[in-house]
Order: C-alpha cells, then structure tokens, then sequence
C-alpha cells in the first residue's frame, strides 16, 4: 500500500523525496518506481529529512506513534488504516495534532469513492430527509483456505487485531455521510463457529439515528471495491446498486409518492460522472485515493482542513476498539468516547 500510494502521489504533483520500508525486497521495488528517493529500513531516519507531509502506511494497529512523532516535527500526516489501536493512543493522538503547527489527515478513501459521493449529493440536496438508519458492508468473498492463510498468522497484523478493528472503511463513511458521532456499540459474530471471520456492529450515532455495518470475509463481496452503502431518511432511500461491474459504482434513489406533488413515487439509478486526472479518466476503485491525496496537498499547501481529521478517525477507529469490549462481554452494549468536544469528555 506504501507503494501504491507513492505512485499516485506522484501522479497527483508531489515530489516523493525519502520512503522508509523493512523489507529489502520491497525497497529494490521502491528504487525502480522512485527514482531519486531516499530509501532506508528505519522510519525514525525519516525524521531527519526536511519533509512537507508523511504518508504512513505502516502495519494496520502501529500507526499512532509514527504520526505523533512526526506530528511533533511540524510534519503534516496522512495515516493510512487505523488511527489508533487503543483508546488512550487515540486520546494522546488527538492532543498532538491539535497542538502541532501541522495536521493530522485519515486517509480513508472510502469515504470519497464515487457511490459515496452520490448519495452524499441527494443528502445535501434534502432528498433524503432525517436519516434514521444507514448501513454499510465491507465484505471480501474469499475462499475459506485463502481467509485462513490472512488471518491465521498472529505474527501477521491481520493475524492480531480484533475482529471488530478494521471497521475504519465502514465506520468512516458513516460519519462522513450523517455528520455524526458514534455513541455506542454493540458487536456481534456472524457465526460462532467461526467467530473471527466476520462480524456485525450496531452502532449508535449521536443523532439517535443507528447504523448497521458488516465487514470481514461473507460471501457476495460488493464489485465496488468491497463497498455498500445504504442511506434511509424520513423522505427517501439511497444506496449503492448491488448489480456487477460499472453498475455497482451506481446509486439508487427511491421516494414514495407521498413525498411528491404528484403522488408518484420516484426511483432512479444515477450514474456518478468520470474523475479525471491530467486529462485521462480515473480507475472507479482509484477515484477516491485521487481525491484524497489531492485533499491533502492541498492542506499541506494551502491551508485547507483535512478531509477527514483526526477526531472523525479516532472515532471511527475507537467503534472497533469498543466493539472488541463488546464482544468479549457476550455482545454487551460499549459506549464510545466523545471526541465531538474536549478529549476524553464521554
């Protein structure tokens, strides 16, 4: 992932000037795809060169003390994955960017891909209405065999984490969309028998609105990069299309006739328009990587907020945290920590 979103830093006008790796391997790769970069095995080195911004795309749950440390250096962060992997690392997180002459930006995409951003589009046009329950998958319909060999390593970050913690790609979008913050959480096992392969939260948002999310390995992974997303308001439904290919980047919108002069119902399949980048048409699965770097060399040059910062990732990182607690007590309710105010305050 490191790589992969070099490139596209590259692709969108920043200069990639230092990129820290462990893997031997994997810095050879690095020095073929950017040329001129400064390549070392130790990301403290990092901490010496005169940077602009740092991408962190290190292990899922080891992401908080790099993006303090450089946060302390007046470096502006871009953290990929998890926030923080407890709630005291969050709450510590939350205090440096605030304090930093830098910013903090979550690099979670998913809240920028183009299905999202049309139903983000008929909530702010009112079409939607008081949302009251939202649901969003993350799902990845891989073989048994295959899980167990991602999975099965605790060694392996994916191996270690909570089964309730990558939930940032749910969580994420649910706040972008609401504008709200998690209050509380109770998780689930799909399937006991197989307790760590998926898992169900319900989350309360500070609305008193509820949001539904599922993520892990099910069967009937959405083609829109592992994405649904569904809205329901007072005044209309909005979801992805669950349909192949192209179509799966659509958005369905449905109103009864009561909501119309009319008295017709409504529903209709939008289309999200292309995103283009130096005049050649954007990947649908790499639109929302776009827009997020360009998001944040625009914070780094310009001043702008972060598109998503770091209370929003703290607390959508936090659910996952709570919703382990949760599991452990036999699916009790958890609440989360507000981070809408002053740190720490529940």
């Amino acid at each position: 992932m490191g790589l992969y979103l070099a490139t596209w830093c590259r692709r969108v006008g920043m200069d990639v000037v230092a990129a820290c790796d462990h893997d031997p391997q994997r810095r050879a790769e690095a020095r073929e795809q950017l040329p001129g970069a400064t390549l070392t095995g130790r990301w403290q080195d990092l901490l010496d060169h005169r940077l602009d911004g740092v991408v962190l795309a290190n292990d899922f749950d080891a992401h908080a003390p790099l993006a303090h440390a450089f946060l302390e250096r007046g470096v502006h962060v871009l953290s990929e994955a998890a926030a923080c992997a407890n709630e005291q690392e969050g709450l510590r997180l939350v205090e440096a960017a605030e304090r930093s002459s830098a910013t903090y930006s979550f690099a979670e995409n998913y809240a920028l891909h183009p299905h999202l951003r049309l139903i983000r589009q008929a909530i702010d046009a009112g079409e939607v209405g008081r949302i009251s329950l939202v649901e969003a998958d993350y799902l990845h319909g891989m073989s048994p065999e295959t899980v167990t060999a991602l999975i099965g390593d605790p060694a392996h970050w994916r191996g270690r984490i909570a089964p309730t913690a990558y939930c940032t790609h749910t969580l994420s979008p649910v706040l972008a969309l609401t504008g709200e913050w998690p209050v509380e959480v109770t998780a689930f096992e799909v399937d006991e028998t197989d307790a760590r392969a998926a898992v169900v939260m319900v989350v309360r948002l500070s609305s008193g609105a509820l949001a539904v999310t599922r993520h892990g390995f099910l069967q009937g992974e959405p083609d829109s990069h592992w994405s649904w997303v569904s809205v329901r308001g007072a005044r209309a439904l909005a979801e992805s299309v669950r349909g192949p290919g192209e179509r799966a980047w659509s958005v369905r919108v449905r109103a009864e006739g009561w909501t119309s002069p009319d008295n017709r119902t409504r529903d209709e399949e939008r289309t999200p328009p292309a995103l283009s980048l130096a005049g050649e048409t954007v990947e649908r699965a790499a639109e929302g990587t776009v827009l997020l770097l360009q998001g944040f060399r625009a914070t780094i040059e310009r001043g702008e907020p972060p598109l998503i910062p770091v209370r929003p990732a703290v607390a959508a990182s936090l659910v996952g945290v709570a919703g382990a607690e949760s599991l452990k007590n036999g699916s009790r309710p958890i609440p989360v920590p507000d981070l809408s105010g002053a740190a720490g305050r529940r």
